[in-house]
This record gives structure tokens, C-alpha cells and sequence, in this order.
């Protein structure tokens, strides 16, 4: 029975992680747009989005935002338009490789390490 309670924690643990990286695209142009923009950080603006800031530059950034989803293009390939048109620091979310790749892999491996020592905790706990 304890097996079988691991093994469907386990499971759900799965399905989460699983959830949660996949990349859910959203059902329209604007949801798209919106998504986008708060990624990327106002160049005028202390600490605001794009989506949040009401700066003429922030607006601009909108529309172009806007007009290359109409384009066709990928979510990267907009975000690397704008970064190399305002600079690396707009962008909010790191990149996935190279040393800024370890923010997204340190939680992760963090949470597998508390797993594994929850798991021995439990184990000596059990045997006492």
C-alpha cells in the first residue's frame, strides 16, 4: 500500500511538472500580444511592463508587438527583435541556455534534492 501511495505521488509530481513547462499558446492575437508584453520590461518606465505602462514608448512597443504577430512571427523571434532594439535588459524572462539557463534548472533540482530527503527522512522515521 505505502508503494502504491509513492507511486501515485510520483505520478502527480509528473503530471505537474509536465503542466507546467508546456508551452500553452493562447487563443488569439490579443491573449498572444498581452502575454508577450509582459514579458518585456518598459525602457522608460522603473519597473513596469508594457503591458502595464501607459509611456509613449511602452505603446509603441505594443503595436510592434502587435503587428509582427500579424506578421507571422514566433513569440523568440519578437522578443529578439525588441531586444536588439532596446537592448538584452527589456527582456524579463532569462534565456533557457548557457549560465542564465540555471535559473530555470536550480529550482528544479532543488526540489528533486528536498524530495529525495523528504523520502530518507521518512524512511529512518519508519524504522524507529
Amino acid at each position: 500500500m505505502r508503494k502504491l501511495a509513492w507511486a501515485a505521488l510520483g505520478a502527480v509530481v509528473a503530471v505537474a511538472l509536465v503542466i507546467g513547462v508546456t508551452d500553452r499558446s493562447p487563443a488569439t492575437d490579443e491573449e498572444r500580444a498581452h502575454r508577450i508584453g509582459r514579458t518585456v520590461m518598459c525602457p522608460a518606465c522603473s519597473g513596469e511592463t508594457v503591458t502595464d505602462s501607459q509611456a509613449p514608448v511602452a505603446v509603441n512597443i505594443r503595436r510592434q508587438i502587435s503587428q509582427r504577430i500579424s506578421a507571422g512571427e514566433s513569440d523568440d523571434e519578437i522578443r529578439d527583435a525588441l531586444a536588439t532594439a532596446y537592448g538584452e535588459r527589456v527582456i524579463l524572462t532569462p534565456p533557457k541556455s548557457g549560465v542564465a539557463g540555471l535559473v530555470w534548472v536550480l529550482p528544479v533540482a532543488a526540489l528533486v534534492a528536498a524530495a529525495a530527503g523528504l523520502v530518507l527522512a521518512f524512511r529512518r522515521w519508519s524504522h524507529w
